[in-house]
């Protein structure tokens, strides 16, 4: 890894389209593109905690390890994609997710899709989020 400090990822925001929130349109940056694939909920041991957002906390903890092992941090992810088996478990949710979220992510909104899936390939997984990074160099 070179010394150079990161070069932020910039938010792209069409002009006259309304603010969104929680998430971005669009993100861009320059660096190594890291592909993390879809993570679960569950811990080093294989263990998922209970309920939607424990187990969302712990895919985006799990996400930041992997972006970790190519030198990058949560400043650096630029895409989340949501797999959700139960839309409406994630809306009632919603306002302890915002917490848990800001908590592993900090106040970092990247570009994000949210879709709701028949089912996972863990049977005790509520939900899967894979990522999208741009690390320096």
């Amino acid at each position: 890894m070179s010394g150079a400090p990161a070069a932020p990822l910039r938010v792209l925001q069409p002009p006259g389209w309304p603010a969104p929130r929680g998430y971005s349109n669009g993100m861009a940056g320059a660096g190594r593109t890291v592909l993390v694939g879809g993570q679960v909920g569950w811990d080093a041991a294989g263990r998922f905690p209970a309920g939607f957002v424990a187990q969302a906390a712990q895919a985006l903890r799990n996400i930041l390890a992997v972006v970790a092992e190519a030198g990058g941090g949560p400043e650096h992810v630029g895409r989340l994609t949501w797999y959700v088996l139960d839309m409406e478990e994630y809306r009632v949710g919603l306002r302890d997710l915002g917490v848990a979220y800001r908590d592993v992510m900090g106040r970092r909104f990247p570009a994000m899709t949210l879709v709701q899936v028949a089912a996972l390939a863990e049977p005790e997984a509520r939900l899967e989020i894979e990522a999208t990074a741009i690390v320096p160099g």
